[in-house]
């Protein structure tokens, strides 16, 4: 909605796995030929930062070279591993069986599963925030203050909006919004892919609610293992907003 300027119907054109396409993910209706776009074309992904840089050849644009911008949002891994573990369920399609949600916890905090350690991947995006143009923002202060977080991602890419188009964003980009909204709900997903009557792609939406699935042993468990993989690390994470 940034880049359309607030307009919701530009925004409602396509689903938003068309708009803003994976790099590493063909959603179904979605052409290869999508990502042999313009450079201004943006994209999401899920994957960890690719170490290293190839150098421009020769001709290419001074433009071409710079460093693309990259806004990355992080939440702390007791929700993602609940998520995850729900996604995993309802996306059949896509992933593997997940098995109980005790074994596959283990496995989430073995980095056994689609897209490796959330551990290596969120301290990977972090360092880079000293030497590369990248964005980190915490879903949890999103949850807590969207509109603040929306300003910082205005400021990040240079673009500037009247406060009431802020506003506008801030509405329709709640989570409420969002999941009535068919071309962000993923529902236009076929369900043999997404089976969205097992668990909706955009399920609750708050942060905290791995209380309602962890058990006090899984929760100690878990405490111990993050306090050993972020040993020596300054990230700071919010368990609840």
């Amino acid at each position: 909605m940034i880049y359309q300027d607030g307009k919701l119907e530009k925004c409602r054109r396509a689903p938003i796995y068309a708009r803003v396409p994976f790099l590493e993910f063909r959603c179904p209706g979605v052409p290869s030929e999508v990502l042999r776009v313009p450079s201004a074309r943006r994209f999401g992904t899920s994957l960890g930062p690719v170490k290293g840089n190839r150098k421009a050849g020769k001709g290419t644009r001074t433009r071409d070279r710079l460093p693309l911008q990259v806004i990355y949002i992080a939440r702390n891994p007791k929700d993602v591993a609940v998520s995850y573990y729900n996604f995993y369920n309802m996306g059949k399609g896509l992933y593997p069986d997940p098995g109980t949600w005790d074994s596959f916890l283990e496995n989430f905090m073995d980095g056994k599963v689609s897209y490796g350690s959330w551990y290596q991947h969120v301290k990977e995006w972090w360092e880079l925030t000293h030497t590369h143009p990248v964005l980190y923002l915490f879903y949890e202060d999103m949850k807590e203050d969207p509109k603040r977080e929306i300003k910082k991602i205005l400021e990040f890419l240079g673009h500037s909006l009247p406060e009431e188009t802020v506003d506008l964003i801030v509405h329709h980009t709640s989570f409420k919004k969002m999941k009535e909204n068919p071309m962000a709900n993923y529902t236009t997903i076929p369900s043999h892919h997404m089976d969205q009557s097992i668990s909706s792609f955009m399920r609750k939406g708050i942060a905290g609610d791995w209380k309602n699935t962890f058990t006090v042993a899984q929760n100690e468990c878990f405490d111990v293992h993050y306090a050993e993989k972020m040993a020596g690390c300054d990230l700071i994470f919010r368990w609840q907003v």
